[in-house]
């Protein structure tokens, strides 16, 4: 099918465009080393909250016994809330060189009964009462502190006082221990993912390296080695791509040896032309007598035509067989202004030869995506064809018209096509013996090729009574929502 050429510069941008990939190589160690730098921060984190808690652990235990030890100190009765200390309170809850200890037994709403009053009164919406200790954050002073605390619950006449044991200590070897823990996990890590990315690095070299060895392989091949690699010889991951890149090369031996083919046959056909045109120059050299002179003179005007018409057969087959992508950009082209384009321009061909020549149309325009200039070629070459060959006083008629597909038709009077040759004439240079007519053998081969150009199908079938030929291009389209056809005889352009 037809596929519309990508814009030059677009195309350009995108090989230019930063931040794609140029080398499997580099490619596989971003995705191995991006994750790797990715999560060590991650690991970071992790390991920090980890040890602050494995830090809380044994600090917590010995908070927490001080907790305990100061609610058993305790005592509730009529006469109030009192702590019976056995020494000194500053003795039993004595701060260090790196902490801050700070304790507390408060009642209701926070009267403190006894310690600092920097700590803070805590109560949840339901005061836990346990015999362990409960733990949580907080501020002195604006310095962090862990605060160790133990509700009890006394009923004294009748009324329920609810007492609140309060520990709290500054993080500081909390703190320490954390830090670490953090620096001896950490610091290996340091020394272990340098050598990781050695590692990937020479990994991914020695992985590779059978890709290196392929491409020295194929460097070291001569320009015209077009011949397979063999699949078992590359790794498995590669297979596919080679599988590809040898269809890729049968391929383009394939074209390469046409080429050669249709380089040779074209110099062939030149030279007889070429040889026609030299001899009758010699003569009209050696020609005295004027009406010959004149008569040669027609010949080598006539062999001229033939030289020049088969020059121009060739390049439209070489444009039609060329990169259509990269030479043609396609559009949406009204067909029936193309054969009517043509068949104005070939009118005075045809009245020259006494031919009935007509022209029908859809009577709806009819639109293809494709060349114009290729579409244009592939409607001169039919019509051309039908005239050349259709003999004085016949009839050569080109139409179009819609049929679940746009359809393109030329019917001619002529000689006609034996079946057996229907399909050996889009074959290069073939002509049909008997003809009587001369010609480059060129003019159906190039019609397929741009046929096959646009997603077309080109058949040749006999004229209506069984004479003649209707040439016919099958456009694939889908007819417009609701069309039918138009009675009556369509729109004519006659001689």
């Amino acid at each position: 099918m037809l596929r519309r050429r990508r814009r030059p510069e677009r195309a350009n941008a995108a090989k230019s465009r930063p931040g794609q990939p140029n080398s499997l190589f580099g490619e596989i160690l971003d995705w191995m080393l991006a994750p790797l730098l990715f999560l060590w921060p991650i690991s970071i984190l992790v390991t920090h909250n980890v040890a602050d808690r494995i830090a809380n652990e044994p600090y917590d235990l010995v908070l927490g016994d001080s907790v305990r030890a100061l609610a058993r100190l305790v005592e509730v009765d009529e006469r109030g809330v009192r702590v019976d200390f056995p020494a000194p309170p500053r003795v039993l809850f004595r701060s260090d060189q790196y902490d801050v200890l700070y304790y507390q037994v408060a009642r209701d709403g926070g009267s403190v009964v006894i310690g600092d009053q920097e700590i803070a009164w805590f109560e949840p919406p339901e005061p836990v009462v346990s015999d362990y200790a409960q733990y949580r954050d907080d501020f002195i002073l604006g310095e962090e502190v862990r605060v160790a605390y133990k509700y009890l619950r006394r009923v004294v006449n009748g009324e329920e006082v609810l007492v609140l044991v309060q520990v709290a200590e500054t993080r500081n070897k909390r703190s320490d221990l954390a830090s670490r823990v953090v620096t001896g996990v950490l610091l290996p890590q340091f020394a272990v993912i340098p050598l990781a990315v050695i590692l990937v690095w020479v990994g991914l070299t020695r992985g590779i390296s059978p890709l290196n060895r392929l491409q020295s392989r194929i460097r070291r091949r001569r320009p015209t080695d077009l011949s397979p690699i063999a699949p078992a010889s590359v790794p498995e991951e590669v297979r596919p791509l080679i599988v590809s890149f040898n269809d890729m090369m049968g391929r383009l031996e394939e074209t390469l040896q046409s080429q050669q083919r249709f380089i040779a046959d074209a110099a062939h056909q030149m030279r007889t032309p070429l040889t026609g045109l030299k001899m009758q120059t010699e003569l009209a050299l050696q020609e005295g007598d004027q009406e010959q002179l004149r008569l040669s003179l027609r010949h080598i005007a006539e062999s001229a035509d033939r030289a020049s018409h088969l020059i121009s057969q060739l390049l439209s087959l070489a444009r039609a067989e060329s990169s259509f992508e990269k030479v043609h950009a396609i559009e949406s082209v009204d067909l029936d202004g193309i054969v009517r384009d043509v068949a104005q321009e070939l009118f005075p061909l045809a009245l020259a030869k006494g031919i009935d020549f007509g022209a029908e149309y859809s009577g709806t325009p009819l639109r293809v995506d494709g060349s114009p200039v290729l579409l244009r070629e592939l409607v001169r070459n039919l019509i051309d064809n039908a005239i050349k060959y259709t003999r004085r006083g016949g009839a050569v008629t080109a139409r179009t018209r819609l049929a679940g597909a746009v359809i393109f038709e030329v019917e001619d009077s002529g000689v006609g096509i034996p079946e057996a040759e229907r399909e050996r004439v889009f074959e290069r240079f073939y002509r049909v013996l008997g003809s009587g007519e001369d010609g480059s053998g060129l003019g159906l081969p190039i019609v397929r090729e741009i046929a096959e150009l646009h997603g077309a199908v080109v058949t040749l079938n006999p004229g209506p009574n069984g004479q003649g030929t209707v040439a016919q291009v099958l456009f694939p389209r889908n007819p417009p929502a609701g069309f039918v056809p138009p009675p009556g005889l369509p729109e004519t352009v006659d001689d």
